[in-house]
């Protein structure tokens, strides 16, 4: 997420992790893991689906 110029899609954080992301059942606990991290704080969940850190 640091990395990123900007906010990122699941998908990009998936293939950054070595995840198979042609599958999209690989994707789904890593979008809630997300989903989770933005609820708590430590992530912002944008309107359009794509996570940013919470400095941006």
């Amino acid at each position: 997420m640091r990395t990123a110029d900007g906010p990122v899609q699941v998908r990009p954080v998936g293939e950054e992790l070595g995840l198979q992301v042609t599958v999209r059942g690989k994707l789904e606990p890593l979008r809630a893991k997300m989903t989770k991290l933005a609820d708590r704080g430590w992530l912002r969940k944008r309107g359009d689906g794509r996570f940013t850190t919470r400095s941006q």
